[in-house]
């Protein structure tokens, strides 16, 4: 007899939840109690999907967790996503009710250990680098001597100041033009943009064609150089006709626009002294260089004069007849020797062009037409004269065999007496069990054919 036991006595079983309301109430007491965090940690098995979506796993040396990020290509920093990349991610905790899997949402990514400037500089470095706005190749060289130098700066900067001193201490003639923008602060980036551009199309804003851009500000933190390092700058320069100078900050600090440019200058003084030549050195230049070529051309004068002087004294001292009379004879032996061997030549070359008449006259097409038309007569002579032989040798055996037919074939048979008997389907019959009682017989004879049956004679 089994016993049977009541776990609860007289009293009801509590209620139990379904495994959807514990799930929701787990995601609940996550989103509500935690809300969004900053996770260190390390990206590994990067899924980025169709729909947009990008699912990873963060990652530490004792635990791991999934992660979520929706429209990821519209979120901050998502560019330096990639499997073993060490990242802080700010998330929400939540639960994926449908497998009862912890997550964590995503909204905003940036490389552990930096900033995130750091991080977008990194990211849009990456990018820019990859479409090859950074390759060598696509660097334009500086005008050696350019007349005409737009710059983008700050017009109340340090900056503006040293370059226009280096201006004028090193190429005086050169006319520096101004395009004035903010440097720093938000919207920064749109006037250094406009003024690129404006500068690489004067004609349509009204501006002085220039030979060389110079783009740059002094120095300060990466907050205050960081309109250098927009998106929106770097392609205007990358787009610009004429080449780019980049003079941001001091020589430690580096922004993309250094990077696009076609040279970056490690200061704006720097970036004066790389455009433009020093006029000291190119006067003290020129200089020797008219030294130089004064003392070649007196050299050269004393040289001809005494080579003059010498054919005064030697053969120009005596009269022109004299000088004249020996090239005189050369040329008439030469002349006579050049008439010798054209006569020569011309004999040959006429007998030459007889022996040729006489083959062509040999080969002549009449003439050859003529054998080939006697050729071939002779050869139709010949091949009627063969059929002939042959249609008489074939009409010969022909009636040999008709003679020979007549004498073996049937109607021979059929004279002497015999008869053929056939069946119903005019197969010749060899044997009377061929054919079955009552079966059809067709007997041939000279003058013609009898039908009849096959009777049993038992």
């Amino acid at each position: 007899m089994i016993r049977r036991v009541e776990l609860f006595g007289d009293k009801k079983p509590p209620k139990a939840l379904s495994v959807t309301q514990l799930v929701r109430r787990m995601k609940n007491l996550l989103e509500v109690e935690l809300g969004e965090q900053w996770i260190e940690g390390e990206v590994s098995n990067l899924r980025k999907q169709a729909s947009g979506h990008w699912y990873y796993s963060l990652k530490d040396e004792r635990a791991q967790i999934s992660c979520a990020m929706f429209g990821a290509r519209r979120r901050p920093g998502a560019e330096v996503l990639e499997d073993g990349a060490q990242v802080r991610v700010f998330a929400e905790p939540s639960v994926y009710e449908a497998r009862g899997q912890l997550q964590v949402i995503v909204s905003k990514v940036e490389l552990a250990g930096r900033g995130d400037l750091q991080a977008r500089f990194e990211a849009l470095k990456r990018k820019l680098e990859a479409e090859g706005l950074f390759a060598a190749e696509r660097k334009r060289p500086l005008p050696a001597f350019p007349r005409v130098i737009g710059i983008v700066t700050s017009e109340s900067g340090a900056a503006i100041r040293d370059m226009l001193n280096v201006l004028g201490r090193r190429a005086p003639w050169v006319q520096p033009v101004l395009h004035p923008v903010r440097v720093q602060g938000k919207g920064a980036e749109r006037e250094i943009a406009r003024a690129i551009r404006r500068l690489g199309d004067p004609e349509r804003h009204q501006l002085p064609r220039c030979d060389l851009l110079i783009v740059g500000r002094g120095g300060g933190s990466l907050e205050d150089l960081w309109n250098f390092n927009e998106e929106l700058v770097a392609r205007e320069i990358a787009a610009c006709p004429i080449p780019v100078i980049s003079a941001v900050g001091h020589e430690i600090d580096f922004t993309i626009a250094d990077f696009v440019a076609d040279l970056r200058a490690p200061t704006p003084s720097a970036a004066a002294e790389l455009a433009v030549p020093d006029g000291g050195e190119l006067r003290t230049r020129l200089g020797t260089l008219h030294r130089r070529l004064t003392r070649r051309a007196f050299e050269r004068v004393e040289r001809l004069e005494l080579v003059l002087k010498n054919a005064r004294q030697g053969v120009l001292s005596r009269g022109g007849e004299r000088l004249l009379r020996e090239p005189a004879m050369r040329v008439d032996s030469l002349r006579s020797r050049l008439r010798g061997v054209v006569q020569a030549e011309w004999r040959e070359r006429v007998g030459h062009l007889r022996s040729l008449k006489r083959t062509l006259d040999a080969h002549r097409p009449e003439r050859q037409l003529a054998q080939r038309v006697e050729e071939l007569r002779r050869l139709a002579g010949q091949f009627e004269r063969s059929a002939r032989r042959g249609l008489d040798e074939r009409a010969e055996s022909l009636r040999r065999f008709a003679s020979l037919l007549r004498a073996l074939g049937p109607e021979s048979a059929f004279e002497r007496g015999f008869s053929i008997t056939l069946d119903a389907e005019g197969r010749v019959l060899r044997s009377v069990d061929a054919v079955e009682t009552g079966g059809l017989l067709r007997t041939k004879l000279r003058d013609g054919e009898i039908r009849s049956r096959r009777v049993d004679e038992s």
